[in-house]
């Protein structure tokens, strides 16, 4: 879908790469510019002491991708940079605003060698405000800032970090979007435009319902422990196997009474304590008791049967390893294939982009690249000779190929 367009990826750790990622899924060429000693997330692994080959957390945001190794603190590759982003149709960075603007790298110092660029900066906290160039990361900007962090704590909880970079990849697919329309836009008009992303506010929609209520009537109720539910028959329940079930109840009272079915209660479609939405609600620590009574007479098997016979929606809790192998996420192209950087023709398995285009080549365009593996090739694209590309690389300006230290 996006062959033939040109990104580069001035961006480290996550987030940024995560959106660079997806592009090149879509077709896109994306050539990443690494600092000296490459993107720290190269070293994902061996900061906590493993030794692999393929770094599947680095090669997941970076496969399909060139690199190319400026060292940005000289004047040399600043000018390097300005020359790839004059010729390219997405400039991705995630560098904090203040640093861009002192370099003559943010949108007012490219737009004018490149009118048609779209420009995507992708921060903690966006372009304005006191704090728009403080560093952002998930866990704190995402996570922590949005009240993400507050709002899933059951009342009388601790908090707890997301998991690894959660709210990173959800704003990569908010920043892929957003280069797409301006994509579009550039196309139908000839002019490109600032695209601005940022970690808090993809949580702030991410919240969206929780924070339309919360700004709407100024006030929110808590996440309640599953005994104490609003809808207590919209709970998770657990076997007599052992495992969880989700169950979802849609709005009204149209789902008690065959959710009495699935357990073998019919006795209690007409109730009193449980025949209404206000009654369960009021009695809810009862309902929910009678419910997991129910549920944990039965095997995962015997309620998932049930459960289906009755046209309840529900899920099975599942462990990553219980996703990894679930025909359904195989069958929505969930996972995919990534060639090894090792270059003997192997492959492991990855997620998937988040979108799928039937019939398209929508997957992985090839391994992620070694550290300033593209040098040359960058160079030479931009006109450079062989002896100018060799003073570059004696300068150090530009890197070729050397690996990162561990």
């Amino acid at each position: 879908m996006l062959e033939g367009i040109r990104v580069i990826e001035y961006a480290t750790y996550m987030a940024a790469p995560g959106a660079g990622s997806i592009l090149s899924d879509w077709g896109a060429e994306v050539i990443k510019v690494e600092p000296p000693g490459g993107d720290p997330i190269r070293k994902f692994f061996a900061t906590i002491g493993t030794d692999i080959q393929d770094n599947p957390v680095f090669d997941f945001d970076n496969r399909g991708k060139k690199s190319i190794a400026l060292d940005t603190t000289t004047d040399e590759g600043r000018k390097i940079l300005r020359e790839l982003a004059e010729s390219a149709d997405v400039f991705l960075t995630n560098v904090r605003p203040g640093g861009l603007a002192r370099s003559g790298l943010d949108y007012e110092g490219l737009k004018s060698v490149n009118p048609k660029l779209v420009y995507c900066s992708l921060t903690g906290y966006g372009l304005d405000g006191p704090d728009a160039d403080k560093p952002g990361f998930d866990v704190a900007s995402f996570w922590a800032r949005s009240g993400a962090a507050r709002t899933t704590i059951p009342k009388g909880g601790e908090p707890f970090p997301c998991r690894t970079a959660f709210g990173d990849h959800t704003t990569s697919i908010a920043a892929a979007a957003g280069i797409c329309a301006a994509l579009v836009e550039a196309t139908k008009t000839g002019k490109g435009r600032l695209v601005e992303a940022s970690l808090l506010r993809t949580a702030l929609f991410t919240l969206g319902s929780d924070f339309a209520i919360q700004l709407f009537f100024g006030r929110l109720g808590s996440t309640k422990q599953r005994h104490e539910q609003t809808v207590p028959i919209m709970n998770f329940f657990r076997t007599s196997d052992d495992h969880w079930l989700c169950i979802v109840a849609r709005q009204g009272n149209s789902d008690w009474a065959p959710i009495c079915r699935v357990i073998g209660r019919e006795d209690l479609i007409e109730d009193e304590r449980f025949s209404s939405p206000k009654a369960r609600r009021k009695n809810s620590v009862e309902c929910v008791g009678v419910l997991d009574e129910g549920f944990g007479a039965m095997t995962k098997e015997e309620a998932a049967k049930r459960l289906d016979e009755h046209s309840i929606a529900w899920a099975p809790v599942q462990t990553m390893a219980e996703a990894a192998a679930d025909p359904q996420v195989l069958a929505a192209g969930g996972i995919v294939d990534v060639p090894s950087a090792a270059g003997d023709g192997s492959s492991f398995k990855s997620p998937a982009s988040p979108v799928r285009f039937p019939g398209a080549n929508d997957g992985p365009k090839g391994p992620s690249p070694k550290f300033g593996q593209h040098s040359r090739e960058v160079l030479a694209g931009l006109g450079r000779s062989e002896d100018e590309i060799a003073q570059l690389l004696s300068s150090g300006a530009v890197s070729d190929g050397a690996k990162p230290a561990k």
